[in-house]
């Protein structure tokens, strides 16, 4: 395991990249609403990351499988937990929720982030879940902090979103993130406090809660990239690249744009 600890250049850099994703899923929140499809999200948000001088990391992206991923954002839709491929054939109808994950690459360094996104009215049911997941990210955040472990982190969220009676995805975790999209070390959504590797200054991680309404069991569809519940109730999945500090996580990317146009929505 290779554990790159980023100086603070190297943070700025970062800080940048994970802005501009902030400022992709904001841009991306205008057009969110029934009857748009999910390929009209991705070529915005293509032209959008490649506009401000930046690269979709997603894009072209290879799995396990030797498939590359072919567009440069995530869009998963209810009983999708992630990796949905978007397309002309999924269009978004009043009451479904969407994840979207998007990354960037700018000046060499990556920037990751996922929000959920509500389909104008969603059911209570639902709207419990995005706030759930939502809250158990910031409180995973809150124990990213010099001196903890990584299974602090899991533990808080798992915790968290049991106490609400919803399954936390063990397949799929959180990462290190920097030059490269995919950094160690992993970062799981369950965990026991105290186990796993120190957390030291400097350390950028990828924290991201991929919850479920009912079981946590999931599969993957014949496109080799979604990942579907296998009961198919929603999930939902939030995203924030941090990096490690005494006393205090630094939230490199940001909701504040998408939370200020759901503001004026709702």
């Amino acid at each position: 395991m290779k554990i790159f600890l980023k100086t603070e250049d190297e943070i700025n850099l970062m800080r940048k990249a994970n802005q501009l994703v902030g400022l992709t899923l904001a841009e991306l929140g205008k057009h969110i609403k029934p009857g748009v499809t999910t390929l009209h999200l991705d070529r915005i948000a293509e032209e959008f990351i490649r506009d401000h001088g930046a690269i979709p990391t997603f894009k072209n992206f290879p799995n396990p499988y030797g498939e590359s991923f072919p567009a440069s954002i995530c869009t998963s839709i209810n009983d999708v937990v992630v990796h949905g491929i978007p397309s002309d054939n999924d269009v978004l109808d009043d009451g479904d929720i969407i994840s979207i994950d998007c990354g960037t690459l700018l000046d060499g360094y990556n920037g990751d982030s996922c929000y959920t996104f509500a389909v104008g009215d969603i059911s209570e049911q639902k709207r419990k879940l995005l706030e759930v997941t939502k809250k158990s990210l910031f409180l995973g955040i809150e124990q990213a902090v010099a001196g903890n472990h990584i299974g602090d982190i899991g533990f808080a969220i798992q915790d968290y979103c049991q106490s609400f009676g919803y399954g936390i995805v063990r397949e799929l975790t959180g990462h290190g993130i920097g030059k490269e999209m995919h950094e160690d070390p992993s970062v799981p959504n369950y965990g026991s406090k105290g186990n796993g590797i120190l957390l030291k200054s400097g350390m950028c991680l990828a924290i991201e809660p991929m919850v479920t309404m009912g079981n946590r069991k999931i599969g993957m569809l014949a496109d080799k990239w979604s990942i579907v519940t296998l009961d198919h109730k929603p999930a939902a999945h939030f995203e924030h690249t941090i990096v490690v500090r005494k006393g205090k996580a630094e939230i490199l990317s940001s909701f504040v744009e998408v939370e200020h146009l759901e503001g004026q929505k709702f």
